[in-house]
């Protein structure tokens, strides 16, 4: 048993999101990504409401998003440059899973706590690919919030939002290491 915790928690000490703009196909197929599916399911859910859903984008579908991104974009005034990364982070992606977020009126359950569980499980999605051997990455950006694009393309009701676009596929270079935060400034001990 302790040489699978170490095992976890080397895992998770050294995991490290690919670049989207490195992945490739394939993408894991349809069994594949199910047990990832799986394995994010199992986030903290307060209530087991499960106020959020999965929203499978597969290759063929990435050519339209990638037009009605650049149609919204164009009508809120956003930089074209920015427009054509955006449009092209979908039109290259192998395969993507968008997390809803999608609340429950529930009063004992504040919407906060509904958000943040949709925030857990775009995080155990991504530790799920990478535990299965693939690349991936959490991008949101405008598309994620933007009522009139939500609505248009990807048919979410006026209460819903993308809480992530976990893009998955095969990795082209490792992703290199990076800075993390220095422990000492920010962690705190209350103390007596």
């Amino acid at each position: 048993m302790l040489n699978k915790n170490k095992i976890l928690m080397d895992f998770l000490l050294s995991r490290r999101s690919a670049s989207a703009k490195t992945l490739v196909e394939p993408a894991p197929d349809r069994a594949s990504l199910e047990k990832i599916l799986k394995a994010g399911a199992r986030s903290p859910d307060h209530g087991k409401i499960v106020p959020w859903r999965f929203l499978i984008l597969e290759k063929k579908v990435m050519p339209s998003i990638a037009k009605k991104i650049l149609e919204f974009g164009a009508l809120t005034a956003i930089d074209q440059e920015k427009l054509n990364r955006n449009a092209n982070t979908f039109l290259n992606a192998p395969l993507i899973v968008a997390v809803v977020s999608s609340p429950k009126s529930i009063e004992r359950i504040p919407i906060i706590e509904q958000h943040l569980s949709a925030g857990a499980v775009c995080l155990a999605l991504l530790n799920a690919a990478h535990a299965e051997g693939w690349g991936a990455n959490w991008l949101t950006g405008w598309m994620s919030y933007d009522k009139s694009f939500l609505k248009t393309c990807l048919s979410l009701s006026k209460n819903e939002f993308v809480a992530g676009f976990i893009h998955i596929g095969t990795k082209t270079i490792d992703p290199k290491e990076r800075e993390r935060p220095d422990m000492k400034n920010i962690t705190s001990w209350l103390e007596e």
